[in-house]
């Protein structure tokens, strides 16, 4: 792909991911495995202009003729790295990714080793944030994308697909919270500041009580990461425009009059152990259901790509596939042989689907699988599918 205009940072970019990669793997994330034999996992860090600064974007893998791009934006208190790496590196994650190039999006200054901003910066709005991503797909010639956002990441992509409708094919939302901030909630954040230090105040947000006080590990990992990967004053101004956001404002369709609302395929997943539990069932009851896929983890709390990335690798797999995207995956269950999908293609179409634990942990195949008399469909979207796994 040639690219014109873009400063190549390739040395430095290998450098800093080297140095963040040796942190992260004194981590221990259950389920992940390690990177697939062969697997070209080359990253080429970029520096966008936009039309409100600088933004940070880091390629993996090369276009796949006229495949949309995957694009991702990570949470508060994160970047692409803390927030996706255990997800994209997950060995079935990686079957997939194969066949789509992927753009890691950072939050301006949110990257490993970004400057801080100087003093009177104005932090983009999270409206402006999303305005931000068009210069993203113009530099590289994408089409158009299907994203996957966790958290703010989630909101800064239905903002993007509700104002440039045309330039998004799908989404992959985690924990997105469509409600802005009343003045009850602004006065607690504001409080929980004055008590509590950044990075504690962001672990709130990324995970429930209950897993800050028994998942010891994992919460004392990311504490450790926030505190000494990204900038925490930068952090700081990211944090408060998203707890300035506005209501998202959509509707569901015939709702109320000329509801807004996201044209695209939608999925929507959180744990149901995980504090936006509420923002996302309501983000669900605004949205069209012939074209959204609601996924409730059991036994997952608020980073279910990081600690159930098997099971979120599984419903991915069938939302592309709902697109018609990947008509043949290896099975390795069986003999090693591709397995068409226009099985799982019915799956996310039928209208509801009941995916339980056990199912998704011992890889067997969905047993409410909706069966038809021919295999058409690869290019239709799927309908609502809650799904408990």
């Amino acid at each position: 792909m040639k690219v014109l205009g873009y400063r190549l940072e390739l040395l430095t970019g290998l450098l800093l991911h080297d140095v963040t990669m040796a942190g992260l793997q004194e981590l221990r994330f259950p389920e992940e495995k390690p990177l697939l034999r062969g697997q070209d996992a080359t990253e080429l860090e970029h520096d966008i202009e936009t039309p409100y600064g600088l933004l940070h974007v880091v390629i993996r893998g090369s276009p796949k003729g006229n495949r949309p791009a995957i694009l991702t934006y990570h949470d508060v208190g994160l970047n692409h790295k803390l927030c996706f790496n255990t997800f994209f590196n997950f060995e079935d994650m990686q079957e997939i990714t194969k066949h789509f190039v992927v753009c890691h999006v950072d939050a301006p200054g949110q990257q490993v080793g970004a400057s801080q901003f100087p003093q009177g910066y104005q932090f983009p709005s999270m409206e402006q944030l999303a305005a931000m991503l068009p210069s993203v797909v113009q530099h590289f010639g994408f089409k158009y994308v299907i994203g996957i956002g966790v958290g703010a990441g989630a909101y800064v992509l239905a903002k993007f697909a509700l104002i440039f409708p045309d330039l998004v094919e799908g989404l992959v939302l985690v924990n997105i919270d469509p409600n802005g901030k009343g003045w009850i909630d602004w006065a607690a954040t504001k409080l929980s500041g004055l008590t509590s230090t950044l990075p504690d105040t962001v672990l709130s947000h990324l995970f429930s009580q209950e897993e800050l006080v028994n998942n010891t590990e994992l919460v004392q990992s990311y504490r450790q990461q926030i505190g000494n990967v990204v900038n925490q004053a930068n952090l700081q101004l990211f944090w408060n425009m998203y707890n300035s956001r506005r209501d998202l404002d959509i509707n569901r369709p015939g709702t109320v009059l000329n509801a807004k609302t996201l044209r695209c395929p939608v999925m929507l997943v959180v744990g149901d152990n995980a504090p936006a539990e509420d923002g996302v069932v309501e983000c669900n009851s605004k949205l069209d259901p012939t074209t959204t896929t609601f996924l409730k983890m059991a036994d997952s709390g608020g980073l279910p790509q990081v600690t159930q990335p098997g099971k979120l690798t599984e419903a991915f797999k069938y939302f592309l596939q709902g697109m018609g995207y990947i008509a043949y995956l290896k099975d390795r269950r069986l003999s090693g042989g591709a397995v068409p999908s226009a099985s799982m293609t019915r799956l996310a179409r039928s209208r509801t689907a009941s995916l339980t634990s056990a199912s998704s942990v011992d890889g067997s195949r969905p047993q409410a699988c909706t069966h038809s008399e021919s295999s058409e469909g690869l290019g239709q979207v799927n309908h609502t599918m809650e799904v408990s796994c």
